[in-house]
């Protein structure tokens, strides 16, 4: 079982990757299929807490910039709040995608990840 917990992350870590990539590239539309890949499984019953923490660690290393405003603002707010947070970024990148703003709709994914990361 722990080699299929294994596996999950790093298929996540690798879509991730190829989402940033993607994304820095300009590939916007490639960038969110991958991330909507990764939340996808993210959201399955396949993928427990451990996976889930461990994948945040990654989000982490991948998102970590010395002046990060995110990060500041997440020391200010409960756990509440940042859920919050994330489900409106959500639902804006959700709505960008309906009206095919690749760029808008993965910039607001990667923010929410952000907030996500430990």
């Amino acid at each position: 079982m722990e080699d299929f917990d294994e596996l999950i992350l790093e298929n996540l870590i690798k879509l991730t990757r190829s989402s940033e990539k993607k994304f820095k590239q300009g590939n916007f539309k490639g960038a969110i299929d991958d991330k909507m890949k990764a939340n996808a499984i993210l959201k399955s019953k396949s993928c427990d807490e451990k996976t889930i923490e461990k994948y945040k660690e990654e989000l982490s290393r991948l998102y970590s910039s010395k002046f990060d405003l995110i990060f500041d603002h997440k020391l200010k707010i409960d756990e509440i709040k940042i859920n919050e947070i994330v489900k409106m970024l959500e639902d804006k990148s959700k709505e960008k995608l309906r009206n095919l703003d690749y760029k808008g709709a993965i910039k607001a994914l990667r923010r929410a990840e952000k907030y996500l990361s430990n």
